[in-house]
């Protein structure tokens, strides 16, 4: 039974009733405090049980409501799981509905319990006698509860590969597979590649080696019950700090103070006895901690030659220092600028990439063979992308095939009515710096004079520009003055190709359309942990 009691920072907090004691005619609620999160667009609270929670007895005058709180899910069925992961240590995990296939629910798995490798899933079969049997569909599994078990994979000899699969990557920086062609070279999958797509609340301590694991246990025991820390020694700050180090790396390279703040949080409540003695917030010294730990891990990655770390090296050039700008993630790429495949150089990919150009200049392209080289030299493309920071034609001329249309129809997929051609009225910003509109007639260089980023709407000669009822010839893309991408089907279409390409291409987002591609980038597509005010505002409209 769940009820909620006191506030904290204007926030209500939640408690868990264990068990009921009524002492001299007096009822008392022997509770444990719950984690909570407000959820703009449910209107409503998440509420997460942990297993190291503070205890409280409250009275029933402690309480904001007389009745329970009632818990209740959006969409589909809770899936209520017990998962196996070895012998003696099982999980359980709750999914707020059903995955649509095994494939989402070993990655729902793998993100939730922090899983690495190759696995497969057994489930006990009521039906059977709760006997073991390969969930090979998502249909086969018990409905609302289920016990699974994690089956690693073991990889087969080198020599017993029959195929070689490419683990790729979209332009946009999303993770799939796919298979070689015969009409190139095998490529190798194995490579280094990000799977977590947003900084995870809370963060999930690593779990550390035994020793430490039983002293900080011995210590949380006696935290509880004299409020006293433990002495951190130094093998357990090391231990924490690398175990710590290596799974933010895991997410994210370049985390912000915020996101740094939330590891140092998380750590003191998943072991209290770490807490630091004083009126602050317990973790201060902690926090100063992890960030030199992070930054000395990043140092030594850049040592080992990690990619996404050595762009970031200061470097001289005749005897001065050059201009230094930290090359980090924008708008919540996964995989910013990854390691090449196995058994890949850069000259091998120059090589892909020429077989590429040449592929795109064929009358008759053969879509599948584009595609597969595109995800093979994507770690290519995006080094030279983020590390040289060339011109828009520069790479236009170097890789044709990232503006074909299909490079960029995910992204219109996934939100292709979002973007109207009044966002930037909305947000008070000019739309004729976003969607400009001349005639067919107009010479070209005029068409795109003065445009860095936009949209370019060609009318026909017969109406004038101004004219809400003109028949439109032709939408393209422009960027650094350059028409890169034309004959879209609509203003919409044409906006989100637009933020594909930026996206794709590391730009900067114009000064004075600021506040329009914020809202494209949280609001529609969804990327990204926040937003300014202004765009904040309009997020809360359209939840009205």
């Amino acid at each position: 039974m769940i009820v909620s009691a006191r506030n904290r920072n204007g926030q209500p907090e939640f408690f868990k009733i264990m068990s009921v004691m009524v002492c001299a005619e007096k009822v008392s609620f022997m509770t444990k405090r719950l984690s909570s999160w407000y959820m703009e667009h449910y209107r409503s609270y998440e509420i997460v049980e942990s297993d190291y929670a503070e205890v409280f007895v409250l009275d029933p005058d402690d309480l904001s409501d007389s009745h329970p709180l009632t818990a209740y899910k959006v969409g589909e069925k809770v899936l209520l799981l017990r998962v196996v992961i070895a012998s003696g240590e099982a999980r359980r995990i709750q999914l707020s509905q059903v995955p649509e296939s095994v494939a989402r629910l070993i990655d729902a798995l793998r993100e939730k319990l922090q899983l690495q490798g190759e696995f497969s899933l057994q489930f006990e079969d009521p039906d059977f006698g709760n006997a073991l049997c390969v969930l090979s569909d998502i249909s086969e599994l018990p409905q609302e509860r289920a016990v699974l078990h994690i089956q690693r994979n073991i990889p087969s000899l080198p020599n017993e590969l029959d195929t070689h699969s490419l683990a790729s990557i979209s332009s946009l920086s999303t993770a799939s597979t796919s298979s070689s062609s015969s009409l190139s070279p095998p490529a190798c999958s194995s490579t280094y590649l990000r799977s977590r797509s947003e900084w995870p609340t809370p963060f999930p301590i690593p779990s550390l080696s035994y020793d430490i694991e039983l002293k900080l246990r011995r210590g949380n025991e006696t935290f509880e019950k004299t409020k006293k820390g433990i002495d951190v020694t130094r093998d357990i700050k090391m231990e924490v700090l690398d175990k710590i180090a290596q799974t933010v790396f895991d997410i994210k390279a370049y985390p912000d103070g915020d996101e740094i703040e939330s590891i140092a949080s998380a750590l003191v409540q998943k072991h209290p006895c770490l807490r630091e003695p004083g009126r602050g917030k317990g973790y201060e010294g902690w926090l100063l901690s992890i960030k030199d730990k992070l930054n000395n891990y990043r140092a030594k990655l850049r040592k080992a030659g990690c990619t996404e770390v050595n762009i970031n090296k200061k470097r001289k050039a005749d005897d001065n220092w050059t201009s230094y700008t930290l090359k980090r993630a924008k708008r919540g790429e996964v995989n910013h600028v990854p390691e090449h495949p196995s058994n890949h150089n850069d000259d091998s990919l120059e090589e892909q990439r020429l077989l590429l150009v040449e592929e795109t200049r064929k009358a008759r392209k053969d879509m599948a063979v584009i595609r597969e080289k595109m995800q093979l030299t994507f770690s290519l493309r995006r080094r030279e992308v983020i590390e040289d920071q060339p011109m828009v034609a520069q790479i236009q001329e170097r890789w044709p095939a990232l503006f074909l249309e299909e490079q960029t129809s995910d992204i219109v997929a996934h939100r292709k009515s979002a973007v109207l051609e009044g966002l930037p009225l909305f947000l008070r910003e000019d739309p004729t710096k976003l969607f400009k509109k001349c005639l067919g007639t107009d010479p070209e260089d005029g068409q795109t004079k003065g445009v860095s980023v936009g949209v370019l709407v060609v009318l026909e000669d017969e109406v004038s520009v101004a004219s809400s009822s003109a028949n439109i010839q032709n939408i393209s893309i422009v960027l650094e003055e350059t028409i890169v991408l034309e004959k879209l089907s609509d203003i919409p279409t044409g906006l989100a190709y637009l933020f594909g390409l930026i996206y794709a291409l590391n730009l900067s987002y114009p000064k004075e359309l600021k506040y329009t591609f914020d809202a494209v980038q949280n609001v529609f597509m969804e990327l990204g942990s926040g937003c300014t005010q202004r765009v904040r505002s309009l997020q809360d409209k359209l939840l009205l």
